[in-house]
């Protein structure tokens, strides 16, 4: 089984999205003196990103060369000094956002898979830095959650709300005054997902997809190693 965090998103344009994506998020910056050395004065993609010190920062074309490789040589330590390397603190804030709960060492297992990389800019969906041309550079792990009240846990909230309906409560948080987002679990068969992605010409992949009446964001490919990509350079 497949699980991912669905988000729904409601802008002040009357626009909605939704879709499912890996758990997952920013990289945080621990130590940032040898960027800056690289770089200048770090610009970050928003007010957002700064606060949180993650790794979302705007840069010329050319410096991204620099960039790249930086982020190859610290992803591949497992405790790097300078950025966060391991997946654990957003898998905790992330569960804590969309189940309400406080994910423990204990109830999951963690295998690094390795480094992808999306060296031509698109525009990104984030919700701090909305439209910006965007490339990127992953560092992707399987985790499995062993803990069956957990899994239940997840396996309910997929069947708690249609698309459709999260729609409407992201819509409807917006109105009241919040920021207009809601977040669930997609819970999908893998083998459902991988099928539906090779049934595809390669060069049509890269693209969000329909499975089961739920959105999937072009970003899951990321995290799926056995499916070609041309738009993935995968180490």
């Amino acid at each position: 089984m497949l699980a991912l965090e669905q988000k729904a998103t409601a802008l002040k344009d009357g626009s909605i999205n939704v879709s499912a994506q890996p758990f997952g998020g920013g990289v945080r910056i621990l130590n940032s003196n040898s960027l800056r050395e690289m770089l200048g004065e770090i610009e970050f993609d928003s007010e957002h990103s700064k606060q949180k010190q993650d790794f979302r920062i705007l840069i010329t074309p050319s410096k991204w060369a620099l960039v790249k490789s930086y982020c190859l040589d610290h992803l591949a330590s497992p405790d790097d000094h300078e950025i966060e390397s391991t997946p654990d603190r957003e898998l905790i804030e992330e569960f804590e956002e969309t189940l309400h709960v406080d994910i423990k060492p204990g109830q999951y297992t963690v295998e690094p898979l390795g480094i992808v990389i999306e060296d031509n800019p698109v525009l990104t969906e984030n919700w701090y830095a909305r439209g910006y041309p965007t490339v990127r550079v992953y560092r992707t792990y399987q985790v499995q959650i062993i803990d069956l009240d957990l899994c239940e846990l997840m396996l309910a909230a997929n069947d708690k709300y249609s698309d459709q309906e999260l729609v409407a409560l992201a819509a409807k948080d917006l109105k009241n005054g919040g920021s207009g987002r809601i977040n669930s679990v997609v819970a999908l068969p893998l083998n459902r997902v991988t099928e539906a992605y090779r049934a595809l010409p390669l060069e049509l992949r890269y693209k969000n997809i329909v499975i089961e009446d739920r959105n999937l964001d072009e970003s899951v490919l990321a995290i799926l190693g056995n499916i070609d990509v041309p738009q993935y350079q995968r180490l």
